[in-house]
């Protein structure tokens, strides 16, 4: 399994908000993706950042996924160009969403 970490450093951009209206509307978009596992948006207000988790099962259909096109895509809706970071994930826990 792969983890990828988007990070979106917003600076004088942050919104949170902002970022919870793009969280809500591209969610769908993710559910039931072939090779994505789960995927998490999240809002760091402290750091003034936005950082999104994926989990891939396997380093193909992440980096399949995470195209120029698509950094350039999400540079435009955030307003700030993403660093984007692979990680191997040594291990995985996952609990019912009670």
């Amino acid at each position: 399994m792969v983890g990828v970490f988007v990070t979106f450093r917003c600076g004088d951009r942050f919104d949170a908000q902002a970022l919870r209206r793009i969280a809500d509307a591209a969610r769908v978009k993710f559910e039931g993706m072939p090779g994505l596992r789960s995927k998490a948006f999240t809002i760091d207000a402290s750091n003034r950042e936005a950082r999104n988790f994926y989990v891939w099962s396997s380093e193909d259909a992440a980096r399949a996924f995470f195209t120029d096109q698509l950094v350039e895509r999400v540079t435009e809706l955030y307003g700030v160009r993403p660093c984007v970071e692979f990680v191997e994930i040594a291990a995985l826990v996952e609990n019912d969403a009670d």
